[in-house]
């Protein structure tokens, strides 16, 4: 990430500056295993507090596309590959400041092995199982208040609804 100032020009041709924060982008994954999540708990030192999360990570390897990304997040954190990794969004995170970009999956058919962590965050979180169908409680009662979570998850539930099932 680099924070930079950049110099634009509005729709009316008038010109202003602004301080921005240049980011390569970022993945989450909405890990189904029948009808849990399988998510992450993680120390985010910016809140000095563990977060309940998907698995998730930066685009920070050079030429790499989203589903790599995706891919290897998957394999660090839970030390799962998935069989079937499906878009289900992809959403600008922040962007009266920032030009990062999210990219969510929903990954299914999960085979689970080592975790091959990466960073000290990820050598302290803990994996934990949550059902999908919990997802809006903990939601509405501030357990999960991680935005790429929280639309990963409700997405998730939503096109298990639309396809006639809960997420099984």
């Amino acid at each position: 990430m680099r924070l930079v100032r950049g110099v634009f020009e509005a729709p009316d041709g008038s010109r202003f500056e602004r301080e921005i924060v240049r980011h390569p982008g970022a993945v989450g994954v909405v890990a189904l295993d029948g009808d849990e999540v399988v998510m992450v708990r993680q120390y985010r030192p910016v809140f000095d507090d563990l977060l309940l999360e998907i698995p998730a990570g930066t685009r920070d390897r050079d030429g790499e596309a989203p589903l790599a990304t995706a891919q290897r997040e998957l394999a660090e954190e839970i030390g799962a590959v998935a069989d079937r990794l499906e878009p289900l969004v992809s959403y600008w995170v922040a962007p009266g400041v920032s030009d990062e970009r999210m990219h969510l999956f929903l990954a299914t058919g999960l085979r689970f092995g080592a975790r091959s962590y990466d960073g000290i965050e990820e050598q302290h979180m803990t994996v934990e199982r949550i059902r999908l169908a919990a997802a809006p409680d903990l939601i509405a009662s501030g357990q999960i208040t991680d935005a790429k979570s929280i639309v990963g998850l409700l997405l998730a539930l939503r096109r298990g609804a639309d396809e006639g099932h809960d997420g099984r």
